[in-house]
């Protein structure tokens, strides 16, 4: 298996490609996408059990010359931190497929073959370990992304489109100049002009102050966009509430961990030293995302934009806990978007079952249906607990991880930012707990309520996989924080060995 991580970028790549030849018969690609998809997961998991926990360093690697002229490579590698993000992703596309089975019913192929191409794409970011080729399947996302909201979105959906494709571009713009600049700039110190990732962590942190500083800002941009954070987070509401199903659940489970993932591959290692003179502003813009999320949660009428707003306030606690730079909060940071991607991605896949039934998003035209749809209710309040974090559920050990660790930082020097974050743990449950009120307890208001049809075994079975997944990091989150520990530990080792050594 020495090409594994090329297998799992490329297998729904090109195994997508067939789905455009299927002549119109959409369970066919449908169950044909799943299996892809289902498949994939499997090597994944095989990935997942074969990594060895107990090495720090990028394991699988394959590398192979690119472009020869400027020593850019097909180069491939995967260490503790970014397993859990290849876990994740294998996961939540059968899952997804599973959950939208009849929610597309125009251009079939077109979508499951945008579908598994995102896939693939997701999977190029976590793996590659050259900058150029990292750019590439970053931007390669934007294109099934674009047409996925453009195609099958909602009624605003050109607005929205526009607005996801011109943030993305702007900061990827920027992160290019920064990959040109990188490169240019270590020359003379590696003697030729790379864009190799593994060459440059050896001399990036020891560039000047000052143009560190604007590539540490050119890539934190690019990063913090895409997680999105305050005040750069105006696109994702939009684009959560105009995207089909299927796009709102991938949009949150794993694409918005592109920019925390980005902060901690590219922002903290290559340049340590700015990731911790300015750590306090990291802290201050999560922090903010975690209390202005939470309140504009409170006054939203759409359950499916409380949910996209609920992003912002949740991504803020990773980006609270990078900012820490202890081990404690950034096991917590990598385990809490894991947990994210599951719970709201969940929490987004039950909204648009209850679409599909009533074709309404209002909360307003819900009440009291839990009385006709029991299942439904039942297992939709366990995501929500799980999304304000109630113990024994994933939630809770992330957060609690990422509190424990920032309010004991050497890096803060200030308890008020963890005091302050704990706000949003009581926010979160203010909002998710009287929407589940509104929309599910009390009379049934409204007569059509009276006939919605409750979750079939297809959906159960869909919701089923992820609550596996949320108690299991509940009560026994070692499973998944033993394969980054000592990838972490090395993380906050490096970033202090490299502060100590320049700060002399």
């Amino acid at each position: 298996m020495n090409n594994i991580l090329s297998i799992l970028i490329f297998a729904p790549i090109v195994l997508a490609i067939p789905i455009l030849f299927f002549r119109d018969k959409d369970k066919l690609i449908k169950i044909y996408a799943l299996a892809v998809s289902t498949g994939v997961f499997a090597l994944a998991m095989y990935l997942f059990s074969i990594y060895n926990a107990a090495v720090p360093d990028y394991q699988f690697i394959e590398r192979h010359q690119w472009v020869k002229d400027f020593n850019t490579f097909y180069l491939l590698g995967v260490d503790g931190i970014s397993i859990l993000m290849v876990m994740l992703t294998a996961f939540i596309f059968p899952v997804t497929i599973l959950g939208v089975w009849n929610s597309v019913t125009t251009r079939v192929k077109e979508f499951y073959f945008l579908l598994l191409l995102l896939m693939g794409s997701l999977f190029g970011v976590f793996l590659s370990l050259d900058l150029i080729l990292f750019y590439v399947f970053w931007e390669l996302i934007l294109i099934p992304m674009y047409f996925i909201i453009g195609f099958w979105g909602g009624k605003n959906k050109y607005y929205a489109n526009l607005k996801f494709f011109l943030y993305t571009m702007f900061g990827s713009l920027l992160m290019l100049v920064a990959i040109i600049w990188l490169a240019q700039y270590s020359t003379p110190q590696l003697s030729r002009f790379t864009t190799d990732y593994l060459e440059l962590k050896k001399v990036a942190p020891f560039i000047p102050e000052n143009i560190q500083l604007w590539l540490f800002l050119f890539f934190g941009i690019s990063f913090v966009i895409k997680v999105p954070m305050f005040p750069f987070h105006t696109w994702l509401p939009d684009a959560h509430t105009e995207a089909p199903t299927a796009g709102s659940i991938v949009l949150a489970a794993v694409l918005l961990k592109m920019g925390t993932y980005g902060l901690i591959r590219f922002s903290m290692e290559l340049f340590p030293l700015m990731f911790v003179k300015y750590a306090w502003l990291l802290a201050i813009l999560g922090v903010i995302g975690i209390v202005y999320g939470a309140l504009v949660c409170i006054a939203q009428k759409d359950i499916k934009k409380l949910v996209a707003y609920s992003s912002v306030s949740h991504m803020g606690f990773i980006l609270l806990g990078l900012s820490a730079l202890t081990i404690e909060s950034i096991q917590g940071s990598i385990l809490q978007m894991v947990n994210h991607g599951l719970s709201t991605g969940a929490l987004f896949m039950f909204v648009g079952f209850l679409y599909d039934r009533r074709h309404t998003r209002e909360i307003a035209d819900y009440g009291g249906i839990i009385k006709t749809i029991p299942i439904y209710g039942s297992l939709f309040l366990v995501i929500c607990l799980s999304s304000i974090g109630l113990p024994g559920l994933n939630g809770f050990v992330g957060e609690f991880m990422i509190l424990i660790g920032s309010f004991n930082s050497a890096v803060l020097h200030n308890h008020t930012y963890t005091i302050v974050a704990t706000t949003g743990v009581v926010l979160s449950a203010v909002y998710i707990l009287w929407m589940y009120q509104r929309v599910l307890l009390g009379p049934i208001t409204k007569e059509e309520n009276k006939n919605i049809l409750d979750l079939n075994f297809r959906e159960i079975f869909a919701s089923g996989l992820l609550l596996i997944f949320i108690i299991w990091i509940g009560v026994y989150p070692n499973t998944f924080l033993n394969k980054s520990e000592a990838s972490v530990k090395k993380l906050v080792d490096n970033v202090e060995n490299i502060r100590k050594s320049l700060t002399r």
